[in-house]
């Protein structure tokens, strides 16, 4: 019964080993039964956390919480999908006892907020419009180039402030020729998953080129740019796909630019793709491995 539970549901042992995962789970995760029970909770599993790296259960996850404490504990967070990106969910753990009272394992249960009907109604509209890209399912160059031009509309007649982010992975061609490209499309669609968790439903993310994409940030700052940069470097540094038995994953570079008066499309585009070739270089900027970003200024 708990098995066919349409929530995700995951009972660990004192080991935080999985001994329990229902049917809503493989539904929220993407991982069948098989693959998970008797594997820990932690590492690409099921994985809660914040944007930050949390490889390991400690006190601040539920499960490890309900260990130590032998009380219930909740929080927001998110899991990982088996195919690299992450689920915000909220997510209940409570203790198991036995007839004695001793905590013997945690029932976990989690939830998928992320989409919901009318989302995906929209969705469907904007792909019969052509405005989707077919592999990662956001926005295409198309549609990007016209909300970067309503937004600059925008600016130039109110002043609200907004920033774009361009983002490039680093090797995508290598990638695509050493693994094949199912495994080079599973990379993308990971990056923007990631990426449209990262901001408000009213910002933008589409993919711009091959291995770039684009994130229209309103009302934000040129402070605000770099702190969501920055964020979204720290994010992307902890994800990765499963390919041969592997995670794999590539450097992700950051380019900010501000909206600034006067400016054009192609001039904030530009200034983005130069702080963009800053972070890449690693004479002239700061780059890390494995998804990291580097913002500029």
């Amino acid at each position: 019964m708990l098995e066919s539970l349409q929530i995700g549901l995951c009972v660990v042992d004192l080991q935080r080993k999985i001994i329990i995962w229902s049917d809503g789970a493989e539904r929220i995760t993407g991982y069948l039964r098989h693959e998970v029970v008797g594997r820990p909770c932690a590492g690409r599993t099921l994985l809660q956390c914040d944007e930050h790296a949390c490889e390991g259960c400690g006190t601040g996850c539920p499960v490890g919480a309900a260990i130590q404490t032998a009380h219930s504990a909740e929080a927001d967070g998110y899991v990982h999908h088996k195919e690299g990106h992450r689920v915000p969910a909220h997510i209940w753990a409570v203790p198991v006892r036995d007839a004695r009272g001793s905590v013997i394992g945690v029932a976990q249960s989690f939830e998928d907020q992320h989409q919901d009907e009318d989302e995906e109604h929209r969705e469907d509209g904007l792909m019969n419009s052509g405005c989707v890209d077919e592999i990662t399912g956001i926005a295409n160059h198309t549609i990007m180039q016209s909300h970067l031009r309503e937004t600059l509309g925008t600016f130039a007649e109110l002043q609200v402030p907004f920033g774009l982010l361009c983002l490039q992975l680093e090797g995508l061609d290598v990638f695509r020729a050493n693994f094949g490209a199912e495994a080079a499309s599973c990379m993308l669609r990971m990056v923007a998953h990631t990426l449209e968790l990262a901001v408000w439903r009213t910002d933008h993310v589409g993919r711009w080129t091959d291995d770039q994409f684009l994130v229209l940030l309103n009302g934000c700052s040129a402070e605000a740019l770099r702190s969501v940069g920055e964020r979204i470097g720290r994010m992307l540094a902890n994800d990765g796909i499963e390919w041969w038995g592997e995670k794999r994953s590539l450097s992700v570079s950051i380019g900010p630019a501000a909206a600034r008066l006067g400016d054009t499309a192609e001039s904030m585009l530009e200034r983005a793709r130069q702080n963009l070739q800053i972070c890449s270089n690693p004479d002239t900027g700061p780059t890390k491995s494995a998804h990291s970003a580097a913002s500029g200024s």
